[in-house]
Order: structure tokens, then C-alpha cells, then sequence
């Protein structure tokens, strides 16, 4: 019997020849990524059991992502531990404030998470990185302690769900109103403990930062990870960042893995899609209700990437922000910042009335710069839209692509991109 990517992973990190779906193993963990708001909890069982140790300094990377800077005493404590635990055990891997970001994506472009290993951290977006060909998932602050002093983790194999993609994206479509299309009609848990895997000529032709918003969003659908099959785009990717083949192992399904589920979707079918609250799951297509916003906010490991970013300022360029909305633009990492600002994108930004903010993912949380007060409505590049997620429980939170948003907070309402005669973002080379 045959098996998919992540079995087949699954399977050599836990000295198997083969697992099937529902079999429970103890698998090794390539690599551990930590930031300062699940981590202290783990590191605090660990001393409580005198279990204070790492399996390897070396396979761990650590940034602090959340509530950076420090938006109060408790939140600078947090990031103390984080640093004071680094250093205690000469963690090599660490990406401090103003030489990190976005954990996700900063992680995803260093060169350490290779195709074919293993990621565990306690985020639920580690998911991001299947788009490199692993199996890459987010587990509980116990489980977390467990990596950190064991290097491993018990898994049960998740079944997998097969996505196909044909067709090329029409103008103002991008990959996070596939993303969105695909739990509109799956539903918020349709992937339950899924892995959610990728095919199709239209994923073979996206870029890597498109791959890492599909992947990302696994969460959202209830999946245990999304994953990406490595090609050439994968490859050249990893090369940029000075990765050669003999560094990484690939693995593809075969052609008689078993699917639970199979889902053929045609994007030249694909409009823009807003997910309205308070779940991912409830698409619709963007303008077709014109809400009117308060907040417009583009950034997060979802939608923060330089292609994101050049995609709002070609849209924001000789327009500007609506009277009444704040928007918001929160590149993912110091890099894309500094790209950007390069690029002369921050410029169009400002003089569109927009704020550039540091690297963080404070407000996709409602934890830190760009908290919603009551009855806000936000029209965001995020990946949630839960009751609360980003402030206030009164305020409302709409998910969309950055050209959905850029379109938003021009309009002040939810609007088309395509009104903007905008296009998704070109494909950008893989070593950018």
C-alpha cells in the first residue's frame, strides 16, 4: 500500500517502514521553534520536574514575535525569560528583536527548515512550513516541554486530504481567496486533524510565498498541516538560501496513497473572497456586500511578505486611505521591511495615510499595536476571524487577500480589487 509526503516523513522519523492514518508513534523532531508566549510555560514544567535541558541547542531557533517590543511589564518579563533561556543554553538559532519578525516567516526564509524534516512549535500556524515539502505542525505547551528535552513527540498519523488546483487566477485573485475558497466549502473543521496536500498545474506555477499562505491557513480548515510536494520552484528556493539538494531529503505521495478526502477546485471559476465573522469558513465574494470599515490591517506569517506588500502599494499608489479608516501595514520580518522601504513601498504607504509598524504579530492576536476597540470592523490580510480574535468582542473582523484590503481602505467599505484595476502579485523569483 502506498503512502503520501507525510506519512512517508512521519514514517523515517519514527523508524517505521511504513504508518498508516490512526497509528500512534514517537517521532523526532528535526527542529523546535519558539517564541515568547507558549515557551515559558513549557520551560516552566521542565524546571518544575528538574528536566531543565535541551536535546540540542543547535535545533532549536527561538524568536519572540508576539509582543514585541514589550507593550507591558508582563510582556517584557515573558521576553526575558525567552532570551535569559537562550542563553543559558546557547541556543545558536536565536533571531532577537530588530533582527527577526514574524516567527513563520522569518524561519521559513533562514535555510534551516529543510523539505522532508520534521517542525513542532506552540503556535498553531507552524503549518506555514509544509510549503517547503515537511511536515510542520503546532503542538500544545506539554508536548512542547517534551520536544525541547526529549526531541521528540507523540504523534498519531493524520489522515490526509487531497486538494487539486487547475486553472490560472483571473485578475484581483490571489492564493488567500483559494485559501478561503477552499474552507468556505469544507468547512472550518472539514480537515480535522488532516494533513491538507496540494496538487495541481495551478500550485506548480505559484510562487513559494504564495505556497506558504495555503499551507498557513491549514489551521483554519482544522488540519494538522498543510503540505506542498517539492518541484523546481521549491529547489531554486532553497538555493537562494544557500540549501543543496544533498542537504535535504524529498518525498512525493505515490500514486496508490489512500486520500480521505478529494477536492478538485478551478480557480478561473475563483473570485475575490472576504471570510465575514466570525469564522473562516463564511466566504463570500468580496463587494458583493459593502461594508463599511474602520480598520484596514495587511500583514501576519499569512499575507505579510514583500509580494503582499507590493500588491497594496501598487493598488494604494496616487490613492488614498478613506476618511474614518486606520490602516495598518505590518511587514513580516525586518528583511521585508527593509525590501520594502528599498523598494520605496513604504513611501506610498505614508503618503496614502497608512502606518508601518514593526514586525510583530500583535495585532493579528489583539495583543499588541492595532488592538480593535468596541464595534470596530476590520477588513485584515489575517488568517482569523474569531469573536475577540483582535480586541474587542464587539468589534468584527473580515478576511481577505492585501488587494481586498488596499481595496477596503480606499473604498471605506469592503470592495472588489478588481475595481482598482489591480493584479495579483506576479511571480516573484524564487530567490527573493
Amino acid at each position: 500500500m502506498g503512502m503520501t509526503i507525510a506519512e512517508k516523513i512521519l514514517a523515517a522519523h519514527s523508524g517505521h517502514d511504513m504508518v498508516v492514518p490512526g497509528q500512534l508513534i514517537e517521532c523526532a523532531t528535526d527542529w523546535v521553534l519558539c517564541h515568547e508566549i507558549t515557551t515559558p510555560a513549557a520551560l516552566r514544567m521542565l524546571e518544575e520536574r528538574g528536566m531543565d535541558k535541551v536535546f540540542n541547542s543547535d535545533q532549536i531557533v527561538a524568536i519572540p514575535d508576539h509582543s514585541v517590543p514589550a507593550m507591558n511589564i508582563k510582556a517584557a518579563q515573558m521576553y526575558q525569560k525567552l532570551k535569559s533561556w537562550v542563553i543559558k543554553n546557547g541556543i545558536k538559532h536565536f533571531y532577537d528583536v530588530g533582527r527577526g519578525g514574524i516567527a513563520h516567516v522569518v524561519l521559513e526564509n533562514t535555510g534551516l527548515a529543510k523539505p522532508g524534516q520534521t517542525l513542532v512549535s506552540g503556535d498553531s500556524h507552524t503549518c506555514n512550513a509544509g510549503a517547503l515539502g515537511m511536515f510542520a505542525t503546532g503542538v500544545g505547551s506539554t508536548d512542547l516541554a517534551g520536544a525541547i528535552y526529549a526531541g521528540k513527540v507523540w504523534f498519531k498519523v493524520p489522515e490526509t486530504m487531497l486538494i487539486r488546483v487547475t486553472g490560472t487566477f483571473k485578475e484581483g485573485v490571489s492564493a488567500k481567496d483559494l485559501a478561503l475558497e477552499v474552507i468556505r466549502r469544507i468547512d472550518a473543521d472539514g480537515a480535522n486533524y488532516m494533513v491538507m496536500e496540494w496538487v495541481g498545474d495551478t500550485i506548480d506555477n505559484l510562487d513559494m510565498e504564495a505556497r506558504f499562505t495555503l499551507t498557513n491557513m491549514a489551521i483554519e480548515a482544522g488540519g494538522k498541516t498543510g503540505i506542498i510536494a517539492v518541484d523546481d520552484t521549491t529547489r531554486a528556493y532553497m538555493a537562494a538560501r544557500n540549501v543543496t539538494p544533498d542537504q535535504y531529503t524529498e518525498y512525493t505521495s505515490d500514486p496508490d496513497a489512500k486520500y480521505k478526502i478529494v477536492i478538485d477546485i478551478d480557480v478561473n471559476e475563483l473570485q475575490p473572497t472576504v471570510a465575514f465573522p466570525h469564522i473562516p469558513s463564511n466566504g463570500r465574494v468580496a463587494g458583493a456586500d459593502k461594508v463599511k470599515v474602520t480598520h484596514a490591517y495587511v500583514g501576519s506569517c499569512t499575507n505579510g511578505r514583500i509580494s503582499d506588500l507590493r500588491e497594496v502599494a501598487r493598488i494604494l499608489k496616487g490613492n488614498t486611505v478613506a476618511e474614518g479608516v486606520q490602516m495598518l501595514v505590518v511587514p513580516a520580518t525586518q528583511q521585508v521591511w527593509k525590501q520594502a522601504a528599498q523598494e520605496g513601498l513604504m513611501e506610498i504607504f505614508v503618503d496614502a495615510g497608512a502606518t508601518v509598524s514593526y514586525p510583530s504579530c500583535g495585532a493579528c492576536l489583539g495583543m499588541h499595536t492595532g488592538v480593535l476597540g468596541p464595534n470596530d470592523v476590520c477588513i485584515s490580510s489575517t488568517n482569523r476571524n474569531f469573536v475577540g480574535r483582535m480586541g474587542d468582542p464587539s468589534a468584527e473582523i473580515y478576511l481577505a487577500s492585501p488587494a481586498t484590503v488596499a481595496a477596503s481602505a480606499i473604498a471605506g467599505y469592503i470592495s472588489d480589487p478588481r475595481e482598482y484595476n489591480t493584479v495579483a502579485s506576479p511571480v516573484v523569483s524564487s530567490a527573493d
